[in-house]
């Protein structure tokens, strides 16, 4: 663990300023780290709060961090008060409050992980919310259950918004892409597909599992990163997988990254035709989803 090294600290301890400057850099105004470290998360958290008001406890997007969940990044180190907040550049301090929840993690004073999703609904958008939601989930550090109960009982502007994004987060989701995938889907007034679907043989092995799925219609959709072209034994996996799919009538329909942020028009009239072939009915599409997946210019059904 690399402690933090205030400037006064170090006056009194009889470092020169420019001994400190060779020997440490700094973080924040009035805080420095050795050089030649690493800076990692749990650095940068406790050099902040060793500047800022006394009793401050990690929060909002460095929270989420702390918790291993996936959030927009932030250049800033997060953290709130209860009493007077500390400006200074690189921190953003909150104000506390009223019945927000603190616990101890890894050595910090942390909102706990349904507050900091609580919190988050002032400063993410519904899809990045879900996102943030859907990945604490996966870590396990709340439940889909926990995050309506607590939305439910939220007070304030944003409380439309938490409670929308409680009832949109699912278990079993594998990545940010999967659950922006599901809410195109979904926003777009189209069936929900079941996430993470598991195939299991007689003996109760695993054989396969689908992220996104409209079974019993033979149907799945997937989300497929850079990383699966470029891995050799995943690549075979997916050959084997596909052949499998083949000799059951399933339809693998396949989404790439540019079909969610450049083309959504586009990747939604796919997924309709793949379910009119699979013998879906398909009702009329909902604008919700042209808000929160604008796409390019050229993009199927953008612009109206």
């Amino acid at each position: 663990m690399v402690s933090p090294l205030r400037r006064a600290e170090a006056k009194r301890c009889g470092l020169t300023d420019s001994r400190l400057r060779r020997t440490h850099s700094p973080v924040f105004r009035g805080v420095h780290l050795p050089k030649g470290q690493p800076r990692m998360l749990a650095d940068r958290l406790r050099a902040a709060l060793a500047v800022v008001t006394p009793g401050s406890f990690v929060s909002h997007h460095s929270a989420a961090q702390l918790w291993g969940a996936i959030v927009p990044d932030h250049p800033d180190v997060h953290v709130t008060s209860r009493v007077n907040r500390t400006r200074r550049q690189g921190i953003t301090a909150h104000r506390a409050k009223k019945d927000q929840t603190v616990v101890r993690w890894a050595g910090f004073a942390v909102t706990s992980p349904t507050q900091t999703f609580l919190d988050m609904a002032h400063h993410l958008t519904l899809v990045d919310l879900v996102v943030l939601g859907d990945s604490l989930v996966r870590r396990k550090r709340t439940t889909p259950d926990a995050l309506v109960s607590a939305a439910d009982g939220k007070v304030g502007p944003y409380r439309r918004l938490a409670r929308r994004a409680a009832s949109l987060v699912r278990r079993g989701v594998d990545s940010a892409m999967e659950t922006r995938v599901r809410l195109l889907v979904v926003l777009a007034g189209l069936p929900e597909p079941e996430v993470d679907h598991r195939v299991h043989d007689a003996d109760g092995n695993l054989v396969r599992r689908y992220d996104l799925s409209y079974l019993p219609f033979p149907l799945i959709l997937e989300y497929d990163g850079r990383q699966h072209a470029e891995s050799t034994l995943q690549w075979q996996g997916d050959i084997d997988r596909d052949e499998a799919l083949d000799d059951d009538g399933i339809r693998r329909l396949v989404i790439v990254r540019d079909g969610v942020y450049g083309k959504p028009g586009t990747t939604l009239v796919r997924i309709m035709r793949a379910m009119r072939r699979a013998g879906m009915p398909v009702p009329p599409l909902k604008d919700e989803w042209r808000r929160h997946f604008p796409g390019r210019p050229g993009d199927v059904l953008h612009p109206r």
